[in-house]
C-alpha cells in the first residue's frame, strides 16, 4: 500500500469498517474514514487506540449513503476504495434498507470512477449468495440469490440488489474501473467500537439470557479481523479483480443450538446465562458453504471458530456491553 495517497473506507467507524481502518493504518497506508457526521470522528479515533494502532494517518470526511454530497471530495485524490458502509436496520418498508444499499454502493463506485481510483472492494454478503432454495444448499461464488424469492427478508432483498447493481455499473459504464465482492458469512469476532452493533446483538442476548430460545438456523460465522484481512488482500491481488469471495472460518456451518452450547462450554461463568433451549419446528436442512476461492487466490487463512466464539464474548465483557 502507498502511503502518500489515501485509501478511502466508507462507514470507517462501523464493525468491519473500523477493524479494517485500523489494519490499513497498521500497515502504514494513509486512511481516510466516511463517517455520516463529524462527531463520529472521536469514537472512530478511539476504537483505532483499542487496536494499538497510531491514528496519525488517519483523515476522515463526511458523507452518508442517501445523498451525493461529500462522495467527491471524500473519494479525492484516494488510491482504492473499500465500500464497508451499508445500512443495518429492521424496516418496516423494505426500500428503506434497499435504496441506500443500492445507491450508496453505485454512490461510491461513480465517485471512485470519476476520482480515477483503479479499483473498489466491496463488503457484500452471503446474503446475496445463498438465500434462494436449493434441493441441496450447496454454495459458491457462481450461486446468487434470487431478489424474487417469496418472503425474503428486507437485509438479503438489499445486499443482492445492491452487488447485482454495482457490477452492472462496472460492467456497463465504470470505464476501466475494477472491482472486488467479497461476501462474508455472518461476522463476529470481538469489537473496537464501544457499542453492541449488528452480529454481536446475538451474542450479546445470550449472554445477556435474553434469547431465551434459539431459532432451528443453520448459518457460518467469519472473524471480523478476518475479513479486514480480506479486504486488504483483494486489494493487492491483481487476479482477484472481477471476482466474488466468499469468507467463512474452516470447518462445517452451526447452527444456533449449537454455537449457544459452544458458548456456554468455553466461557464458564460468562456463558451461564445461556440459554440452550430450542425453538419446536424441524431442524435445520445441512449447508455447506465453500471458502476455496479465497484461500487459494486471496491466502485467506480464518481463525478456529472457537477462538473467534470465546474472544466475541470476552470483547462484550470487556467493552462493558452486558447487562
Amino acid at each position: 500500500m502507498t502511503t502518500d495517497k489515501p485509501t478511502l473506507v466508507s462507514g470507517g467507524n462501523g464493525y468491519l469498517g473500523s477493524w479494517l481502518t485500523a489494519k490499513l493504518l497498521g500497515t502504514g497506508a494513509t486512511v481516510r474514514a466516511t463517517l455520516r457526521s463529524p462527531d463520529r470522528e472521536v469514537p472512530l479515533r478511539e476504537a483505532v487506540a483499542r487496536a494499538g494502532v497510531d491514528d496519525s494517518r488517519l483523515e476522515v470526511a463526511v458523507a452518508g449513503l442517501t445523498s451525493d454530497e461529500g462522495w467527491d471530495e471524500a473519494v479525492s485524490g484516494c488510491v482504492a476504495v473499500h465500500h464497508v458502509a451499508t445500512p443495518m436496520i429492521q424496516p418496516t418498508d423494505p426500500a428503506d434498507v434497499l435504496v441506500p444499499a443500492r445507491d450508496g454502493a453505485l454512490r461510491v463506485l461513480r465517485a471512485a470512477r470519476d476520482a480515477g481510483v483503479r479499483r473498489v472492494v466491496l463488503t457484500s454478503s452471503f446474503a446475496a449468495v445463498g438465500y434462494s432454495p436449493k434441493p441441496v444448499r450447496d454454495y459458491t461464488e457462481d450461486d446468487w440469490t434470487d431478489p424474487e424469492t417469496p418472503g425474503l427478508p428486507a437485509y438479503p432483498l438489499a445486499k443482492t440488489v445492491a452487488e447485482r447493481a454495482a457490477w452492472d455499473l462496472v460492467a456497463q459504464e465504470g470505464g476501466g474501473l475494477e472491482l472486488v465482492s467479497l461476501n462474508p458469512t455472518f461476522i463476529l469476532g470481538p469489537a473496537l467500537t464501544a457499542e453492541a452493533r449488528s452480529s454481536l446483538r446475538l451474542v450479546k442476548g445470550l449472554l445477556d439470557g435474553q434469547l431465551t430460545v434459539v431459532p432451528r438456523q443453520r448459518f457460518g460465522i467469519v472473524d471480523v479481523r478476518d475479513v479486514a484481512d480480506a479486504h486488504v488482500r483483494a486489494m493487492s491481488t491483481a487476479a482477484a479483480s472481477g471476482k466474488r469471495f466468499l469468507l467463512l472460518a474452516d470447518g462445517p456451518t452451526i447452527s444456533y443450538l449449537e454455537l449457544a452450547h459452544k458458548l456456554r462450554d468455553e466461557l464458564g461463568d460468562l456463558g451461564a446465562r445461556i440459554s440452550v433451549e430450542e425453538a419446536p419446528g424441524d431442524d435445520p436442512t445441512p449447508l455447506t458453504i465453500h471458502n476455496d476461492r479465497a484461500k487459494a487466490e486471496l491466502g485467506f487463512r480464518p481463525r478456529p471458530l472457537s477462538t473467534t466464539l470465546v474472544e466475541t464474548a470476552e470483547s462484550l465483557r470487556d467493552l462493558r456491553l452486558l447487562s
